[in-house]
């Protein structure tokens, strides 16, 4: 039982009132009678919240979350009290939210029930551990409350993007990709695989006509050419410290990660192999490429885990092993960060070994802060060194694409929030480029 506000200011007024009685005797038994009618009124409301269970309460939402998404979570109350009742509901959310404003103000009629929906959105890969709920009823004349604990602590697990996929599955369905900014990449020429020969429709390709068999049939016929399938492309993820910079409450590791998650799809989608590689300073996981049912939730399953470290990435070892593991010429989509040309430097001789046997693709970040801090203008002397400094340091990031791209290594200088977009288009890029 919880005594309410309301039970201390009408305690408050009849103590004022019993106090007064020293100076004017008829307050005192007044006083005296209300403190007889406030009893009472304790009682009855306490028999009314305490003769039945009035509330039962339970929490529905998915047994994981999609990491960096909005994850819905519904609690819903039911009454069975014969009359209305003013209910709050605290749900016991993982502490790592660092929220204290779950809480909601309900009322309830008689043999009432309502559901109730917030948004969570995690950060953080792992498993989170939601509570109890507790649920405080208040009486009809709000002087007493009584608590309610409801429904079972439940452990969701929140893994990679996975809400991002089927946006991309639903609008790949209605063909309306370009939406979230995928461009459609015009042929260079043809690849090689010939897949059939059909009648021509408006809008075919004129390059494509074959006119021996459109004089055999007497009508135009085209070729029509299919992309080259069962490529192998691999994420190669960098755990290293350089990873652990951080942006919107999410690690560009995080980022990364859900990249190469809908890269995969993507892949498979074409027809193409996908396969994980994640290292630091020494070679971590390995996930052959395929494009076999259920290989997408093994690569969820091997990215749930991943988590950066303090330690120097260490890009020989990442040769030496992907030498071992990957011997067909694969599509290397590389996610690292350099943040300066000294840090690229040390690591171009690896870089160019891999891009000899296989295509890399060098992936690495813009400061998005840095960026927006260029933007605005100074307004002293310290704010034009500060500007200075920032765009030499935003400089360096351009510098450092074009000097991978005079040593023939493609690269792509990306925001977080624009990663995983831009990345799909690259890889649309190369292949319709057939330069794997």
């Amino acid at each position: 039982m919880i005594l309410n506000r309301r039970f201390y200011i009408a305690l408050s007024l009849i103590i004022l009132l019993l106090g007064s009685g020293y100076t004017f005797a008829p307050l005192f038994v007044l006083g005296q009678w209300m403190l007889f009618i406030m009893l009472l009124a304790v009682l009855a409301e306490g028999y009314m919240l305490y003769r039945i269970h009035g509330i039962q309460a339970f929490r529905q939402c998915s047994s994981r979350f999609s990491n960096g998404d909005e994850n819905t979570v519904n609690i819903r109350v039911e009454s069975s009290y014969p009359y209305a009742v003013s209910v709050e509901v605290i749900d016991e959310i993982p502490f790592i939210f660092q929220q204290r404003n779950i809480n909601f103000q309900i009322k309830l009629q008689a043999n009432e029930g309502k559901t109730i929906t917030y948004q969570l959105r995690p950060t953080h890969r792992g498993i989170y551990n939601f509570g109890r709920i507790r649920i405080f009823v208040q009486g009809r004349m709000g002087l007493l409350s009584r608590r309610y604990t409801c429904g079972d602590t439940q452990d969701v697990k929140v893994y990679p993007s996975y809400l991002m996929l089927h946006r991309y599955e639903l609008l790949a369905i209605s063909d309306n990709l370009t939406e979230l900014g995928i461009k459609r990449i015009r042929r260079v020429g043809h690849h090689t695989e010939f897949e059939q020969i059909k009648e021509y429709v408006k809008g075919d390709d004129y390059r494509t006509l074959n006119w021996k068999a459109s004089a055999r049939k007497h009508e135009l016929m085209v070729n029509v050419y299919q992309d080259e399938r069962s490529q192998q492309i691999y994420s190669v993820i960098d755990k290293g410290r350089v990873m652990q910079q951080a942006f919107r409450g999410m690690t560009l590791l995080d980022y990364a990660i859900n990249a190469s998650l809908v890269l995969s799809y993507v892949a498979m989608r074409k027809e193409d192999k996908a396969g994980l590689i994640t290292f630091d300073e020494h070679f971590d996981t390995f996930v052959p490429a395929s494009s076999r049912p259920g290989h997408m939730q093994t690569l969820l399953e091997n990215l749930y885990n991943q988590e950066t470290t303090f330690s120097e990435t260490d890009f020989s070892s990442l040769y030496v092993h992907l030498n071992k593991h990957v011997n067909k010429r694969s599509l290397l989509v590389l996610y690292t960060n350099f943040s300066s040309m000294g840090s690229m430097n040390r690591q171009l001789a690896y870089l160019q070994q891999l891009n000899r046997q296989h295509r890399l693709l060098v992936v690495f970040f813009e400061d998005a802060d840095l960026k927006a801090y260029i933007a605005t203008p100074a307004s002293d002397t310290e704010g034009y060194y500060r500007h200075v400094i920032a765009e030499k340091f935003a400089f360096e990031k351009r510098l450092i694409v074009s000097t991978l791209k005079q040593h023939g290594i493609y690269s792509l200088l990306t925001t977080p929030g624009n990663l995983s977009i831009d990345v799909i288009n690259k890889y649309l890029e190369i292949k319709s480029r057939q330069l794997l």
